[in-house]
């Protein structure tokens, strides 16, 4: 039970439950209290033969480890550390420790816990110690609980960190170039950072494995890395794209090291987009102001304007045709002397069109939009091209397709030909609508759009199941979600190209489908509505294909 406070001092318990006060307050006092009867402790007695340590119900202190000294320990743990309760419970007293002569638990080679640790702590990789070497001139005591890290297993071994760009690092004066022409990739340095290096090396495991790469686009990334972290100048520093280029040397795949430094976020997209070498070429023998001017049309274009006139990007296709359709004009005005498009006027406008026709209607539409950009950029005074009527491009015909050609496409050996050139065929997929199709848009027999499901028919169904078949079997391991892959997007997320869609048809896929769209409109005798429902057409559209519909056309056999 709680021991009662003495009276006279109000501070101490009783010295016993048969005392009515503590010792220091004792008549005649004061007296000199017993040593405590479970630990001998001469020092802090408490009550009832025993002192502060022992007292269930003294007040809660912090001390040392009775066995190893570390402070830190109280009465709630036996007045032990954590590291000293396991000592114990693996050894049992026997000896004393030869180091320090005391009777406490020791290990299997005879040494207490405190000695060892001393020895522990004293030992490094390039020096080692024997215990009584290490607790000769005395011993270093610690706080208690201090060793509590976790050893994992071998193979849960965490390993280093996945690679993250440094915040500051050198840049260098001058861009050098390398001349690697008889370099081997053995004989590169080391790279600077073996643990960056290993980090890289981790990443490349995790990356191709989540994307399904072969052994060989693995190993290849791998290699990539290590070239790059040897030539590197500043180690954890971004890349520049342009510098991957340097792994073709050494036979190595580039798109597999991009993909890896940028999954990092340690690759600078510096390269020159197509477009802007294209450009180039086509305005080099342009004079100096003038090849201005049309570079800022050009830029409005491609990225689009936020101050009047405003507009949006357009498509790199659209900025080509317009870039080709007004060249003409460009060189023929900077051959008559013409330095800059402020000479030019509204004659010299009328006299670049050409007669009549589509050509006339697309220079035209690129000659107003180059004069009404640097117009309402103030680079001219006026704009020549204002209510310029050049009348609009004129339409095709749509006109049949011989069928043998599609025929043999349809019942090709090659399953991605046949599945691609059945859907078109049947229903008249557009090559964009080809590349965007996920593996998760065919679901019970339908294909489903954005803008329509369409009951996909027997022959496509099979031909679709073969490609999926050739799929899986090829590229058993990957992860796009893309219904048509090749061997270049198998270990990536991006879709096919349209090259690779028209490349693997070896039929206008256009003409496949302006063929159906003809077919569907003569069997039903012109009906728009069908023909929007189906194919997803404009009315517009839907009665170019309708106007064609007469007893006298005839399919191509």
């Amino acid at each position: 039970m709680r021991p009662r406070t003495c009276p006279a001092c109000g501070d101490r318990p009783v010295a016993t439950a048969r005392h009515a006060y503590c010792y220091n307050c004792q008549p005649g006092g004061p007296q000199t209290p017993p040593p405590c009867r479970r630990c001998g402790s001469l020092t802090g007695y408490y009550s009832a033969g025993l002192c502060r340590r022992c007292h269930r119900f003294a007040p809660q202190t912090t001390d040392s480890c009775i066995d190893c000294y570390a402070w830190g320990v109280t009465r709630y743990q036996g007045w032990l550390c954590e590291g000293c309760d396991g000592w114990r419970r693996r050894f049992t007293p026997g000896a004393p420790c030869p180091s320090c002569r005391r009777i406490v638990a020791v290990n299997a080679d005879g040494w207490c816990r405190l000695c060892w640790r001393q020895a522990a702590a004293r030992r490094t990789r390039q020096r080692d110690t024997t215990v009584l070497a290490a607790n000769r001139h005395g011993q270093q005591l610690f706080f208690a609980d201090m060793f509590r890290q976790k050893r994992p297993a071998a193979v849960a071994r965490p390993g280093p960190a996945v690679p993250r760009p440094v915040g500051h690092y050198q840049l260098t004066l001058f861009a050098a170039r390398r001349d690697l022409t008889h370099v081997e990739a053995e004989r590169l340095p080391q790279p600077a950072d073996p643990e960056l290096a290993e980090g890289f090396d981790r990443l490349v495991l995790q990356h191709a494995r989540g994307h399904g790469w072969s052994k060989s686009r693995r190993n290849d990334a791998r290699r990539g890395i290590r070239i790059l972290l040897a030539l590197q100048d500043a180690p954890g520093a971004p890349i520049p794209a342009s510098d991957v280029a340097v792994v073709k040397h050494f036979g190595v795949a580039y798109q597999p090291v991009l993909d890896v430094l940028a999954a990092a976020g340690l690759l600078i997209e510096d390269r020159q987009p197509a477009l802007l070498g294209w450009f180039t070429k086509q305005v080099a023998e342009l004079p100096d102001p003038m090849t201005s001017e049309v570079r800022t049309w050009f830029d409005v274009l491609r990225e689009g304007s936020t101050v009047a006139p405003r507009s949006r990007p357009h498509a790199p296709a659209t900025v080509r045709l317009r870039i080709h359709y007004a060249k003409p004009a460009l060189h023929s005005w900077a051959a008559d002397g013409h330095r800059s498009l402020r000479e030019i006027s509204r004659a010299d406008v009328l006299a670049a069109l050409p007669p009549e026709g589509t050509d006339r209607a697309l220079v035209g539409t690129a000659l107003r939009s180059l004069f009404t950009v640097l117009k309402g950029r103030r680079l001219l005074f006026t704009n020549p091209a204002t209510r310029l009527r050049t009348g609009r491009p004129q339409t095709r015909q749509p006109l049949p397709l011989p069928m043998s050609p599609v025929r043999q496409a349809i019942d090709s050996d090659r399953p991605d030909r046949a599945a691609l050139t059945a859907l078109i065929a049947f229903h008249a997929l557009r090559t964009g609508q080809l590349r965007r199709l996920h593996l998760t848009d065919l679901r019970d027999g339908r294909l489903r759009l954005a803008e329509r499901t369409i009951p996909l028919a027997g022959t496509v169904r099979h031909r679709i199941a073969a490609w999926l078949d050739q799929r899986t079997r090829r590229w058993p391991g990957t992860v796009n979600p893309h219904l048509f892959i090749n061997a270049s997007t198998a270990g990536r997320l991006t879709p096919v190209s349209h090259a690779w869609i028209n490349h693997t048809l070896a039929v206008s896929a256009q003409g496949i489908r302006e063929d159906r769209i003809l077919h569907e409109a003569t069997a039903t005798g012109g009906d728009i509505r069908r023909l929007c429902d189906l194919f997803g057409l404009s009315v517009q559209a839907a009665a170019r294909y309708a106007g064609t519909s007469n007893p006298t056309l005839q399919r191509g056999n």
